[in-house]
């Protein structure tokens, strides 16, 4: 949600159209996301990062994983790669890791993955999270022609759940009387991180798409009824949320995992022509510890 000035806020959060969609030819948001974030060392990023996580990918076409995923290179903050794993369910997630759990040969190639890539960390983490349809702005489903993608992370204050909804819910109705183009999807975190914290996503088929979205900051402050008004709103979303960060991010159709109908709806971007000199990452001995099969 791109709350704008109006609010003392400044987002731009516009990549989310909706995290991304169990299928895009479902159209519909995914239940359940799993977030995983990879902290990059100093000059592992790019080509040499896009060869190691080229192995998980053709382990996930391999193993059939339902669980599809975008990867996401950071363009503000830390440098990081993030990977959205969208589920229809809790359930389904189980199930893919029973894939990997049920198949020796498969696992042992995931752990040589993973002790590959992580010559490459300095560390990662993850979180699971909730579609709230409630707290969502006419989310996009289908990102087959999306480029860019912003999260925004909101932490609510214990307590301030009603105001939270409430000032979501007034803004969503400023904009609709605006006639505005935000989007966005909001995911709430079940697991892994801080109680009352919500990320909203959007995605974009062009960053132009925030240029455009800056100007009407106008009509958004007519629909409210005026700065009085404004004002009041913001007071109430103010006491509500304790922090809000908005990062931006490119897409990485080589380290993604996405449904065929995604690929096929822009095969040129989601399977890109490999340089003739990429070679396929070379396994390394196996982890230790065993990982879910979710990316």
């Amino acid at each position: 949600m791109k709350l704008t000035p109006v609010l003392c806020l400044t987002l731009t959060l516009a990549g989310i159209g909706v995290a991304a969609a169990q299928d895009s030819s479902d159209m519909k948001p995914p239940a359940v996301i799993q977030i995983n974030r990879e902290w990059l060392k100093p000059g592992k990023s790019g080509a040499i990062h896009d060869r190691s996580e080229a192995a998980f990918v053709s382990l996930m076409n391999k193993g059939k994983l339902q669980g599809h995923y975008i990867a996401l290179n950071s363009m503000t903050g830390k440098s990081r790669a993030i990977y959205i794993t969208r589920f229809p369910s809790f359930e389904a997630w189980e199930n893919d890791n029973k894939i990997f759990e049920k198949n020796a040969s498969l696992a042992s190639e995931l752990d040589h993955a993973i002790s590959a890539d992580a010559d490459m960390l300095e560390g990662m983490d993850s979180a699971a999270l909730t579609y709230n349809e409630e707290l969502s702005f006419h989310p996009r489903p289908d990102f087959s022609h999306a480029r860019y993608y912003e999260l925004t992370a909101f932490k609510v204050r214990i307590g301030h759940e009603k105001e939270w909804r409430e000032s979501t819910k007034a803004y969503k109705e400023i904009l609709e009387k605006a006639g505005s183009n935000q989007h966005w999807g909001m995911y709430e975190l079940m697991y892994g991180g801080e109680a009352g914290t919500y990320i909203a996503l959007t995605h974009r088929a062009s960053l132009a798409e925030v240029d455009s979205e800056r100007t009407e900051d106008k009509k958004i402050m007519e629909a409210m009824g005026g700065e009085e008004a404004a004002a009041k709103l913001n007071q109430m979303f103010g006491a509500a949320v304790e922090s809000v960060r908005t990062e931006l991010f490119t897409i990485n159709p080589r380290q993604s995992y996405v449904d065929e109908a995604t690929m096929k709806a822009d095969a040129d971007f989601w399977k890109p022509k490999a340089p003739k000199s990429t070679v396929a990452a070379t396994a390394k001995p196996a982890a230790t510890t065993a990982k879910p099969a979710s990316r």
